[in-house]
Order: C-alpha cells, then structure tokens, then sequence
C-alpha cells in the first residue's frame, strides 16, 4: 500500500500502482468527473502528473480540475499536440520539431515547405475541432533508449531525433491520441496531458511567424504556428478582446508613432537607442525616484560596464549565466581555453572520465601553449614508498583532478578574460570592500542607475520588454541582522510607492523560494534557511498577502517579486526585493561589530523598477502612450490661430518654459484643426489655444488630449492648474479639488 497525503492533510492508502485518477474517484465521482491532472511531491519537489500515471510510492498529491492554475499550462500543452496533429493531417510533409506551453497559449515549430497564412487558419482549427470532438484520450508510452531512438530514425524526422538524443534519461516517452499505438497520431513528449481531446474547452489559433531552430540564426528557418486554448468559450472570448486591446497598445507601435525610441539594425538587435522624447520620460522617472533614494538614505555610486570574469566567477554569475550572456574577452588564448575547461570539468563529477569536450581542449592547449598543457597532462609519478603520487595526469585519467582545477584557477586569476556585465551586485560588493566597515557606518545603502548586458536569443528579443541592453535602478544594501527587517520593509515600501504613484495598484507579491533538489541553487541550508525566514517575515509585517513559489529563488537568496496588473488584465513582474546571505560570504564582506570583532553583513537586492526599458514598455501600454502629465514628453502644446495672436503666443511659451514645464509652440500658418489634431496624436495632455480674443484679454482657451474644449482662463489660473498636474498622481489631487 502507499500512503497518499492530500491538500487538507488527511491521508488516503491506496494499493501499489493506484493512479491520481484512482485517488479522485476514491474521494468522490464530481472530482473523478473534474479531475485534468495532478501535482506530486514524491519526496523531491511538486510535479505535474497525468491522471494515468502510476504513484510511485508515499506522496503528497494536489488533484488539478478547471479551477487550478496550472491546469491552463496542461490543457494548453495538449492542444499543441492537437494543433500538430491537424497540421500533419493537412500537409503530410510537415516536419515537427517541439510544441511546448507558454504563457496566455502554446506554439509548435515546424518545418514546412508551405508559407501558412492566417487564411489557413480556418482549415487548421477545423481539423482541430474534428480531432476534439472524437474526444480521444492521450495515452503514454515508454521505450528504452535505444529503441526509442531506432524508432525515431526509421520515421525519418531529424527534429525529433535530436530531441530524443538531447532527452535526459534511459528511456524515453511518447503520447498517442488515442488508445492504442500506432493506430492514431503520436508525438516523442515528456507530458503532462490532460485525459482526452474532449477535454478541450474553447481554441483559437493566433499567428504564426519565422523562427529558427534553437534561436540560432545559423541554422533551420521554421514557422512557429502559436495558438491560444481555454476550459470554455466566455474565458476564450475575453483573452481574444484583451489581444485585440493589447495590439492598439503595442509599444512597440507605439513607440514608434510618438517617436519615443528606435531599435536599428546596425546598431544591433535588442539594443535600444531612446530618442529626445522617450528619453524625457525614463529621465523623469529616475530623477523621481533619485529624489527619494536621497531622502531615504542611499548613495550614489557609478561602475564600469565590463568587468573582469573572476568578479563573476566569485559571485557565481558565470558560469551559471552563461548562456545568456556575450562572449567573454579573453586576454589569451590560453585563458580561454583554461577557462573551457574549467567549466567542462565543473559540469561532470569529479571522477568521471575525461569528456570529449576536455579532450577538444586539451588538444587546443596543446597547440596554445605546451607547458601549461604538459603541466595538466604529466603522469602521476612514484613516491618513496612505493606509492603513486595524485599526480594532475587528464590522459587515460580520472579526467578532471583537485589539483588541475586548483592550477586552472590560479592561471586564471592572474592571466584571466573580461565580461560584459550582466548583473551590478558584484562591483557594489567590491565597492563595500574597498574600505574598513564599523556597525556604526551600517546600513551602507548603494544606488546606481547601471547599465548591464544579457544576451538574449534573436527570437526571444522583444521591443523594450526583451532587450539585450538594459540599465536598473539598482540598489544594494549592507546591513546587521538587527536592521534587516527594518531595511527589508523600507524597500517594500519603496517599492509599493513606485508602483502606487502611476496607478499601478492592482498588484500581488510573490515570495520566491529555492528548491534544495535544484542543482542551480548555491547550496548552503543555513543561510536559505535564515534568508527565507528573513522574506517571510517581512512580507507578512508589510500587510500584503504573498503565494511562495518553490524554484523561483535568484540562485543566491530568495526574493519577493511585484507582479502587477495593468489595465486590461494582463500581469508583468516588476519591482523585487532580494535577500543574500550567501555573496556576502563568498566575498568575504565583514565589519567589525560592537565586540570589536569581524562579522558578516547581510546583503539586499532591490530594484522597484527592475529594467527602465521593460518598465517603460509596461508603462507605455498601460496608459496606451497617453502618460499622465507630470510624465509626459511635452506636457503643452500652443497653438495660434492667426499671425495676430503670435506675439502673445511667444510670450506664453517663454514664461511656461521659465516655469518649468515641458511646451512645445506651434505659430505655423496652418489652421487651427490641424494643429490641434498634431496635439491629440502625439497624446499631449493640455492645448492652448491663442486667438485674438485671447490675446487681448491675456487668457488661454484650454483643450483636453481628446481635443475638449475645457475653459477659458487666466494664465495665472493655468499654471496653478498645471502645477498641480506636474506631481505624481496630480490629475487625481486636481479632480478631487474640482
């Protein structure tokens, strides 16, 4: 029998073999009926399962109906098999390559030698619709290795192939649409699935677009066919208005319409050139925020964008990040191909045997330079007693030794290579270093509007949302175990205000924990231990509720995470708040404490914005580039009517100008409509429309961003007016007034 504990803690045993499914018809048929899939800790972290899938043994097991979250990411998965389903059906010469869920849908990739349309479309959800109504279950299979494989090769599909030869594991695991093998379509699939096609409450397929086989510009052009599916129709049709919202909010038009910021290819993908009016913007808001930085403490600090790879190599940013990174710069050759190896020894065990890859390098340095390759290759030697020394012998050896990843990192902290910097932590730390600490000078709170670089897979570079450039308002602080709550609730604060100052109020938090299965987590239980303990806490004294979320930890301390809603519904991840016992340490960061003794501070990360280019995206979408008007590029435009009323115009302009605020004039000879409808386009909060009646009674005939007629009013009464609108969050203090 296993023991199977449920949500509520009551356990059921069930016989060897039972099923989630067997576990939801025990506890009632409505469950049976609702059940899609399941969640089990097996004792190594949560899962998903299919209902089909046998419990291995003792668990807790979470059932997953309509109502889960997670349940959407299954359904999803399984109408991506449907999709390629219909699509294999509609042109046999379709070749597939992967299908996985992604956020609001799923995608697959194919290689088809037809260019889809959207007039496709229509056949293809057809076809899909056919396939959900036969409501045939998805069913699993395994093969060993070797044979999955063999069989892969007879079926001729290279993608799927190299899937499977990239597939961890001795087996390996296929999904059939129907009941049996080899009667219905089937897809190579780790899973999970829910129970059947009929199970599909509502599709939709989107677009499709070129895409190339791993992100990799060099290889395969496909198309990526991307879909959408929900438990019903109503959930469908209210994603499909949001999308249809979402294109009139694209900042990627946007931008491009109110001239706010440029991508060119020649400057390079991902990199975002900010032109004079995206430029006020960002600006705007980070002299808001440095005003409040000051007042709250924080100093200024500026660092280099590039920075030596042992930096890295300390904090634990490289190798880890080093897929998403640019190239390293290397001194010589030797460092780099020291530094290949290192890393290729890193990945495997220690006494494993040599790799092909080591042997690569090895050959490399060979050819590089001779002595230091003799000096990692000489054979272990005899000592006195008859003994064989460790010797650092590679050939025929134990592959990688102590004592030749102790020679690599010594060659390499002396003769090393040099990295874009993809995160400012490591440079504020060595910052906090250059010079004694006392308890007394703690907090230190280091602030710096840094530039850093990750590099992101052409695909996957979106507008301001994806970049491969992007600066953060970061801030690291340095505080005692006694001032970390307090430091820790300041920058919950901090970062509530932001987010509270543009109306962005519709938010959650979630408190990001690390999963001690992971292998990507720098292991040190006490410090997890006492840095989760720290986020708990703080998230709990600031009044907001917070889920956890296992495996969403950065890999050196756990994190609370901003995730905001903007006005059509959709929700992004900005601001955070870091916990880190563990650089501090690895830094070996101290002051010396009350004791006159050296201890270690407490580090903490925190960004309320996170990127300036994502947050702004975010922004210009939520407010559909119509930006309130403290933040507004320019905040008024005048506009004449006739040559009569020009010179009173300037004059405006000057002393608005004189005044502060952000105004553009415009005494063209075109007419008035024109002019103003050049207003309402570029999304100008106020026009000032001067004609000679204005002119003559020193007024100003005042116009709203639709293009209103608002009133009449002294000029005097006017710039009290806009005062009042040039504060954060001042629209909503000058209507309450009105």
């Amino acid at each position: 029998m296993i023991r199977v504990t449920l949500p509520d803690n009551k356990i059921l045993e069930m016989p060897d073999g039972a099923t989630a499914r067997d576990v939801a018809a025990k506890i009632g048929p409505g469950l049976a009926r609702a059940a899609l899939g399941a969640k089990a800790d097996f004792g190594q972290g949560m899962t998903t399962l299919d209902l089909a899938a046998p419990l291995t043994g003792d668990c807790k097991l979470a059932l997953l109906t309509d109502k889960s979250p997670e349940s959407l990411t299954i359904l999803r998965h399984s109408t991506a098999h449907v999709m390629a389903e219909a699509l294999c059906k509609l042109y046999p010469e379709t070749k597939l390559v992967y299908g996985p869920p992604v956020d609001d849908g799923f995608y697959y990739d194919v290689d088809l030698s037809k260019k889809l349309t959207p007039e496709d479309f229509i056949k293809i959800e057809a076809e899909m619709a056919a396939i959900v109504q036969e409501d045939r279950p998805f069913t699993r299979y395994e093969m060993t290795r070797e044979a999955g494989l063999a069989k892969l090769h007879k079926e001729g599909n290279p993608y799927k192939v190299e899937n499977a030869e990239r597939a961890k594991g001795d087996t390996l695991s296929f999904y059939v649409t129907g009941a049996e093998p080899g009667k219905y379509w089937e897809d190579l699939c780790m899973g999970t699935h829910i129970p059947s096609t009929g199970r599909i409450g509502a599709f939709k397929v989107l677009n499709v677009s070129g895409a190339f086989l791993h992100g990799d510009a060099t290889k395969q052009q496909l198309q990526r066919v991307y879909g959408t599916a929900f438990h019903n129709k109503k959930d469908l049709a209210e994603h499909l208005t949001r999308l249809e919202e979402a294109k009139k909010r694209d900042h990627r038009k946007l931008g491009q319409e109110l001239n706010l910021f440029t991508i060119d290819p020649m400057v390079g993908s991902g990199l975002i050139l900010w032109k004079p009016r995206g430029a006020m913007v960002r600006m705007l808001l980070e002299e808001h925020l440095r005003t409040k930085l000051f007042e709250a403490g924080y100093e200024p600090v500026y660092t280099p964008h590039i920075g030596r790879l042992e930096l890295y190599r300390t904090s634990g940013h490289f190798p880890y990040y080093r897929d998403a990174q640019f190239p390293p710069l290397y001194e010589t050759d030797t460092a780099r191909i020291l530094n290949e190896l290192w890393i290729a020894g890193a990945e495997k065990a220690d006494d494993g045997p040599i790799s092909a890859r080591e042997q690569q390098l090895l050959d490399e340095l060979k050819v590089a330079d001779t002595s230091m390759w003799g000096r990692l290759v000489q054979p272990a030697s005899s000592t006195a007693d008859g003994k064989m020394s460790s010797g650092k012998r590679f050939e025929n050896g134990p592959g990688m030794t102590a004592a030749n990843q102790a020679l690599i990192r010594e060659y390499l902290q002396e003769s090393d290579g040099f990295l874009l910097k993809p995160m400012n932590c490591p440079m504020h730390m060595r910052i906090y270093a250059s010079e004694p600490r006392s308890y007394r000078d703690l907090p230190v709170r280091l602030a710096e509007f840094g530039t850093v670089y990750r590099y992101e897979q052409s695909g996957e570079v979106s507008g301001l949302t994806r970049v491969r450039g992007f600066t953060q308002d970061d801030a690291h602080l340095f505080v005692t175990p006694e001032q970390l709550q307090e430091e820790l609730g300041s920058c919950l604060k901090l970062t509530r205000y932001v987010l509270e100052m543009l109306g962005l109020n519709d938010y959650r938090v979630r408190i990001g924990l690390h999963d001690p299965n992971d292998k990507k987590f720098i292991k040190n239980p006490q410090a997890w231990a006492e840095s989760e303990a720290a986020v708990r806490a703080a998230a709990a004294a600031s009044g907001m509720s917070g889920t956890e979320e296992i495996g969403e930890a950065a890999f050196y301390g756990p994190k609370i995470d901003f995730v905001v809603k903007d006005c059509i519904g959709r929700e992004w991840q900005l601001g955070t708040v870091q916990c880190d016992y563990i650089n501090p340490e690895r830094f070996n960061l101290e002051y010396i404490g009350r004791d006159n003794r050296p201890h270690r501070p407490i580090m903490i990360h925190r960004a309320p914005f996170g990127s300036m280019e994502r947050f702004v995206g975010i922004l210009i979408e939520h407010f559909e580039g119509a930006f309130p008007t403290w933040l507004a590029p320019t905040q008024v435009m005048i506009a004449t009517i006739s040559e009569k009323s020009v010179d009173y115009a300037r004059k405006v302009t000057a002393m608005l100008r004189e005044a502060g605020f952000r105004v553009e004039l415009d005494d063209s000879a075109e007419k008035i409509g024109p002019k103003k409808h050049r207003a309402r386009k570029w999304k100008i909060p106020f026009t000032v429309v001067i004609g000679e009646a204005e002119a003559n009674a020193k007024t100003v005939n005042l116009n709203d961003r639709e293009g209103r007629t608002v009133d009449n009013m002294t000029l005097e009464t006017f710039v009290e007016m806009l005062l009042q609108h040039s504060k954060p969050g001042g629209e909503k203090l000058a209507a309450v007034k009105s």
